[in-house]
């Protein structure tokens, strides 16, 4: 059957002609549910920690982290929440690296590498990471760890709530990651691997 006979059929079944134009598309059905605050961090805890990831809630983020990274090597970005909160002047924390070479080595070397997150998405616990000079994409994805420090007014509903924020992100960034969980595939015999094609440990910490 020819490509013009299928299309005719098509058209046909929809009932449009082949001169008619399309109709315009119907407009974005999305739906903002009202959760409180509260609410929706017990969610991203419950949810990070579903997905074998860890979620910790506290008003000292620094401390915090300097705790989980004693003893280990870690690059920070350039996100100026987590200078705010000290992280990025702790011992062991490289940060303020802008040399994409230097950046890739220290992040290939480091055991942990420390973000910030643009926004959280409280119903699946899904960072939402916008690639920026302030949030290199490689720090949250090369490191074996990935520990990722937010503020807990950025966490939304839902990717219904981030569209509404951030209706066209390709005008803000030129790439935006939304992780879920650590790395895992069962591709292989049905057998689950952690860290496969990105971190096998995420911690979210979020900052009161």
């Amino acid at each position: 059957m020819s490509r013009d006979s299928i299309l005719h059929r098509i058209r046909t079944a929809v009932g449009r002609s082949a001169d008619q134009p399309p109709a315009e598309a119907p407009a974005a059905r999305l739906r903002i549910p009202e959760v409180p605050l509260e609410a929706r961090i017990a969610s991203v805890v419950a949810r990070v920690e579903a997905l074998a990831g860890k979620a910790v809630r506290t008003s000292d983020p620094c401390a915090w982290v300097a705790e989980a990274i004693r003893g280990k090597t870690a690059v920070a970005s350039n996100a100026p929440f987590l200078a705010q909160c000290g992280i990025t002047g702790l011992a062991g924390v490289r940060s303020g690296i802008t040399d994409p070479e230097e950046l890739r080595e220290l992040c290939a070397t480091a055991d942990v590498g420390i973000t910030g997150a643009d926004y959280v998405l409280a119903d699946t616990g899904t960072l939402v990471m916008l690639s920026s000079g302030r949030e290199a994409r490689m720090i949250s994805l090369l490191p074996p760890a990935h520990l990722a420090v937010v503020e807990r007014e950025r966490i939304l509903t839902g990717l219904d709530e981030l569209l509404t924020v951030l209706p066209n992100p390709a005008v803000e960034t030129s790439s935006m990651v939304l992780i879920t969980g650590p790395s895992r595939t069962a591709d292989i015999e049905q057998i689950l691997v952690r860290g496969v094609h990105g971190p096998g440990q995420i911690t979210v910490v979020i900052a009161d």
